[in-house]
């Protein structure tokens, strides 16, 4: 069969079974990949379309009016599907709606074989920014005239199958095979068109030598280059000049180009410091262009000294945008070559062994597990780091992605067939050879904790989004426990009846069967999952019981509690350290008969996977001791989270260190010759002494410089405070929440939505939202609110880009790396003044150490955490020379109390308006 009809439906709803029904058909005919036939009609659905469908699609009830009926057209319809695959972009939506349709006036359902682009372009094109018809377009440069039109949209689905043919022509034979044993799992017919192109291979020799064949796997052949060594001719300075200044670099390379002082001054300040051996702090405020800043004389330092650099970001966001544009870029700019590598934690890179292992055997997957297969399987093809954040997984993709990233593979073995192919290891060579290696916060605190094992030596590092080096470094000094993780581990151990990983390592070496005793293993394995759970309801239960001021909610909905561990009394913590000690007395006796296991292996693989096993086993004991039974209140903070509305064990344990400036101190700074630590927000009223005292950097090394902003803040921005909004006291939230629902929309009619409204409290941000989603009556306003609107925050920002009018309500991490330049956002509300609640576990043990040592926990902490979130919230609104907004704070302790001028006087100077609301919405719309 080689006819393949495309079909798009629109209808007056998402669902058929609400009696919604088909207003237009778009049909398109394919035959030898050609689009030969089409067909489209509206049609008559016996009821009024509603206002959004008609805002979407542009069709009116008037369009309709004389429309023929479904019953009309069906012969029609289902006459074109005779002999053909059934093709659509979301294959259930539209064949769902077809066959309710037909079902409902008697007549047989389309039983078609069917292809659905979705699925089919997600396997074949693993690395697409999305899976939206619209994305796809542009993505695949498909010309897309009419979105949410019929016939339109079936056009850009025919092209785009045509494109996923011609692909799928492309693969080699070892990956059609694997895709031909997942194909039953899917829900598009793809044996013909696999089987096809297995035949098509089969007597044909590989003459291809883009990839790699491997026990059954093939992947992309990724050869390293070898570094070239460069002698630099130039001074710092006249490097400087051919690139900063006039008929220099670039001028040529940049459109519009405005020279900035102040990069040129960051560059100087950043190449001083590694000159003379010291750390620095320095501010860039928004619009300084500090990446690049940093980079020009970090390349040419590296190049220069022939020692590499490391430059850590805390975002893949940043990490991303270096490589993509930065760097690029600067290649541009500079005459001489240079190698940059990115190295992430091993837990980002695929294992091809374990992946081999998983695909090569013959257990029946669920549907997420075979779709996530088949994509890993093309990405494999094209990959040339194979890092995991170069795909989107489908949710229970990410699971299984677990059990095959290179962090299940335990200690390299160079002597392993694999070893050659590993991702990670080729990560690390390549970061051997790199002038300059980007890595995260994350991988260069594990480093710095771990005695320098994780990456490359090096002497000199930058450090950008340094404001959250000391929450990383805090987090990877401390440790984390949970519920579901300790349980993921234990499953996959398994017992023996159940063809686990235990059952099948005795199976795959029969010889070793005697060295473990079944019934022992079984027995212990049964009581530890059973005392894991035992223990993590009385610790949910505990924490419930528990009332006073230990017990807050987080911002994303947790009730935290903290405890010390010499000071909980109650008969319930006994039992709890009791039970804390049975689990950890049968997990050192798993780990003995793993041991013995191990002992008699042979085969080293097999012999790493167990010792592997064994260390994480080992890490739950260090944890349970560390967090129940060892009494180190004095140094550190611990505490619990327990879903509230979870299941009764959702529970996470917490331990950090209460100070970690000495840590960072003794292992960081006084043992590297020059470390930059850079940020838009680093200082408080203009000075750096919070920060400086917080990440223990001593005065005798350090320089600090504050860059201020290109822009004309004084003509871009308005900031307004209202003076007759109710209190928000603790507990009594509701008058305030209406009056900031009000505000919402007040401004929103001025600045036509266009809105980010930042929130401290996730309660409060799901409160505002129902209010404003009972008030919205029009369609006027798209509402986008984090934690309600599905996807990423990516996907909310993307979405918040995409519709004109719209309102984003966001918390904790949408204060800062969200990026909407230009006319997309008009307007920044900040609900309240960014304070930390003072009952969260970590800054309450820590407020408590300041006061022991005779020091204001409010001025010395609370106030500059705040202060630094507040001016990153601030930065979200002005992007560029061209962006104009309002950035309206409803909080009035920004005026009123006596610590506001902290908030204001470390922003740069604005128009401040301090009047009634009405007031203010009307100097709003005067300025806009």
């Amino acid at each position: 069969m080689d006819r393949y009809v495309v079909i798009d439906l629109e209808t007056t709803g998402n669902s058929a079974a609400n009696e919604d029904k088909i207003i237009e058909v778009g049909i398109v005919v394919i035959e030898n990949d050609q689009i030969t036939d089409e067909f489209s009609t509206m049609l008559h659905p016996n009821k009024s379309i509603p206002p959004f469908i008609t805002k979407l699609t542009g069709i009116t009830d008037k369009d309709v009016e004389h429309a023929p009926t479904f019953e009309d057209m069906a012969d029609t319809i289902v006459e074109l599907f005779e002999n053909s695959y059934l093709i659509a972009h979301n294959v259930p939506f539209d064949l769902g709606f077809l066959n309710a349709e037909l079902s409902a006036i008697g007549k047989k359902r389309l039983t078609n074989p069917v292809i659905d682009t979705v699925e089919l372009t997600r396997i074949l094109y693993p690395q697409a920014p999305g899976f939206k018809l619209g994305i796809l377009a542009e993505y695949l440069t498909i010309t897309h005239e009419n979105p949410h039109r019929a016939l339109s949209d079936a056009f850009v689905t025919a092209k785009l199958f045509i494109k996923l043919k011609e692909k799928l022509s492309s693969l080699p034979y070892e990956t059609v095979l694997h895709l031909l044993k997942l194909e039953k799992m899917l829900k598009s017919d793809l044996y013909q068109l696999l089987t096809e192109r297995k035949d098509a291979l089969a007597f044909h020799v590989p003459t291809d030598e883009e990839h790699i064949t491997f026990k059954g796997l093939a992947f992309r052949n990724n050869v390293l280059e070898k570094r070239k060594s460069v002698t630099l001719t130039s001074s710092f300075g006249e490097y400087l000049d051919s690139i900063y200044e006039k008929d220099g670099a670039m001028e040529h390379h940049m459109k519009r180009y405005e020279k900035r002082e102040g990069q040129r001054i960051m560059s100087e300040e950043t190449y001083d410091s590694f000159q003379s051996k010291k750390h620095a702090l320095i501010e860039a405020e928004t619009g300084t262009g500090k990446s690049l800043a940093y980079l020009l004389p970090s390349i040419y330092e590296a190049v220069k000294s022939e020692q590499r650099i490391i430059i850590s970001t805390y975002t893949t966001q940043l990490q991303s945008q270096l490589l993509e544009e930065e760097i690029p870029l600067i290649r541009k700019l500079v005459s001489f070559p240079f190698k940059v590598a990115l190295l992430k934690g091993k837990q980002h890179y695929i294992s091809l062994e374990k992946f081999a292992n998983e695909v090569n055997s013959d257990q029946q997957d669920n549907y997420d597990v075979a779709l996530t297969k088949a994509m890993l399987l093309v990405w494999l093809l094209e990959t040339e780091t194979g890092d995991i954040d170069e795909l989107h997984l489908p949710s229970h993709g990410q699971l299984f992605y677990k059990r095959i990233s290179a962090d299940t593979e335990g200690q390299a073995d160079p002597a392993s067939p694999w070893y050659k192919y590993s991702y990670y290891q080729k990560a690390r060579r390549k970061a051997q050879q790199a002038d300059i290696i980007i890595t995260n916060h994350a991988l260069l605190c594990t480093d710095m904790f771990n005695e320098y094992q994780f990456l490359p030596s090096y002497e000199k590092a930058i450090v950008d989004e340094a404001h959250h080096l000391e929450e990383t470094a805090s987090k990877h000094y401390g440790l984390k426990l949970d519920y579901v993780n300790m349980q993921q581990v234990l499953n996959q151990l398994g017992s023996f009846g159940e063809g686990k990983w235990i059952e099948k390592i005795i199976f795959d070496n029969p010889s070793v069967e005697d060295s473990i005793s079944k019934e022992r293993w079984n027995d212990l394995y049964a009581l530890t999952k059973y005392e894991l759970d035992d223990l993590f309801r009385t610790i949910f239960q505990y924490v419930i019981k528990q009332h006073g001021s230990q017990k807050v909610l987080s911002d994303v909905g947790r009730i935290q509690y903290r405890y010390e561990t010499r000071k909980e009394q109650e008969n319930n913590w006994l039992t709890i350290r009791e039970m804390a000690t049975r689990m950890i007395y049968y997990l050192r006796d798993l780990i003995h008969l793993l041991t013995m296991l191990g002992q008699e292996l042979t085969d080293k693989e097999i012999k790493e996977d167990v010792h592997h096993k064994i260390e994480i086993l080992q890490s739950f004991i260090d944890g349970l001791e560390q967090l129940f039974l060892l009494d180190n209140d004095a140094t550190d903070v611990k505490w619990i989270e327990i879903e509230a509305y979870g299941a009764k064990n959702a529970v996470y344990l917490y331990s950090e260190p209460v100070n970690i400036s000495s840590i960072l101190a003794e292992s960081f700074f006084d043992v590297k010759d020059s470390v930059i630590l850079t940020s838009a927000t680093l200082t408080m009223k203009n000075s750096f002494s919070f920060i400086q005292k917080r990440l223990g950097l001593r005065s005798e090394r350090l320089s600090t410089k504050k860059i201020p902003s290109p822009f004309s803040y004084k003509d871009q921005v308005r900031v307004m405070i209202p003076d007759d909004f109710p209190e928000a006291t603790y507990g009594k939230t509701d008058d305030f929440i209406t009056a900031t629902a009000e505000a919402i929309l007040s401004l929103a009619e001025i600045t036509n939505g266009r809105m980010l409204v930042l929130f401290t409290s996730y309660d409060m941000l799901r409160k505002t939202y129902y209010l404003l989603k009972e008030a919205i009556e029009s369609e006027n306003f798209v509402l986008i609110a984090q934690g309600i609107s599905s996807g990423s925050r990516a996907r909310l920002k993307k979405n918040f880009q995409t519709f004109d009018q719209s309102i984003l309500l966001g918390t904790s991490s949408f204060w800062e790396g969200v990026d909407i330049p230009g006319d997309d956002l008009s307007c920044l509300m900040i609900v309240r003044l960014p304070f930390q609640p003072p009952n969260h576990p970590v800054y309450e043990a820590k407020s408590i150490e300041m006061k022991k040592n005779g020091e204001n926990a409010f001025y010395e902490l609370a106030l500059p955490n705040a202060v630094i979130r507040f001016k990153q919230g601030f930065g979200r609104l002005i992007r560029s020379t061209n962006d104009r907004g309002i950035v309206f704070v409803c909080d009035a302790r920004i005026i009123k109390s006596r610590y506001g001028n902290y908030f204001t006087e470390s922003i740069p100077a604005v128009p401040i308006a301090y009047d009634s609301t009405a007031n203010l919405m009307e100097k709003a719309s005067d300025w806009f």
